[in-house]
């Protein structure tokens, strides 16, 4: 990716190799004296204090040659850094430096983002969460999410939960999930916005009406029933988790009950009408998207 100036580091190396040749000359000389010494010893020929000097010269021999040759491993390793390659595969950045500029340890050149897999990190409600881990628990775990980029288009791969943070933020009431998604291509990049849908709850035959059918006042949740004889009733509900533009009614209304969408205001229980069919054009999501 960027290539330094190398000729110092080169100097560097070379002078580091002839200081460990002078070494090892030197420790291969006092490795000579010491076997020339010994056997003179024996035979009185030579002091213990020459043969002590000769075994003293060797020791501090090695050490020099060791010294030296980390000195030199060292220098190598700056010459290689000259040479300035990625430690992982990805996308880089804009660079931030340009010929001539001088390079310090802690100059950042570029930055390198590994994007395949690609992380998404999210923060869902605690009641998602639990019912996320209950759904899940209850099949096999598989590619289990999907991704709505900023566009409002689907992401066609699905992705599946990495893990889950450790706690719930008592402010928020909120826990982080991590996804991951494969991206091939690079299509998705870091910084995006997106939004994660998950199914975290299956309901057979329950019961969904549009938002625009129900009334709330003071956190009492009502709805206007059309009866066989064109009368209007007015009926508590209780309301359970959002479905996209859908809501599911947990009590108070019956499958096949037809529910006043247009004109709730105006309406009072007792009130004749004349109710046509409502089509419903808008999409619906799953349950807990995010």
């Amino acid at each position: 990716m960027f290539q330094l100036d190398k000729r110092q580091a080169q100097a560097a190396v070379e002078q580091a190799q002839g200081n460990l040749e002078r070494a090892r000359a030197a420790l291969g000389q006092a490795q000579i004296d010491v076997r020339r010494y010994t056997p003179l010893v024996a035979q009185k020929a030579v002091s213990q204090a020459e043969l002590d000097k000769a075994l003293s010269l060797e020791t501090a021999g090695r050490a020099g040659v060791d010294a030296n040759q980390a000195v030199l491993d060292n220098a190598k390793l700056n010459l290689g850094w000259t040479t300035v390659t990625s430690p992982i595969s990805g996308i880089a950045g804009v660079s931030k430096v340009q010929i001539g500029d001088l390079m310090t340890p802690i100059t950042v050149m570029t930055t390198i983002s590994s994007v395949n897999p690609i992380y998404v990190d999210i923060n869902i409600a605690e009641q998602d969460y639990l019912r996320f881990v209950r759904e899940k628990t209850g099949r096999s775990a598989g590619q289990d999410l999907e991704l709505i980029l900023g566009d409002g288009t689907v992401y066609p791969r699905r992705g599946h939960a990495l893990f889950v943070n450790r706690e719930v933020d008592s402010r928020t009431g909120t826990i982080q999930v991590r996804g991951e998604f494969s991206n091939p291509g690079n299509v998705l990049r870091p910084g995006q916005y997106a939004r994660i849908r998950a199914v975290t709850e299956l309901r057979k035959s329950a019961v969904l009406i549009p938002q625009q059918a129900v009334s709330e006042l003071q956190g009492v949740y009502q709805v206007g029933v059309v009866g066989v004889d064109n009368k209007v009733t007015i009926k508590t509900v209780k309301l359970g988790p959002q479905s996209g533009d859908m809501w599911v009614v947990e009590s108070g209304l019956q499958a096949g009950d037809n529910v006043v969408i247009d004109g709730l205001q105006r309406i009072k229980t007792g009130m004749t009408v004349a109710p046509t069919p409502f089509k419903n054009t808008q999409t619906t999501a799953p349950t807990g998207g995010i």
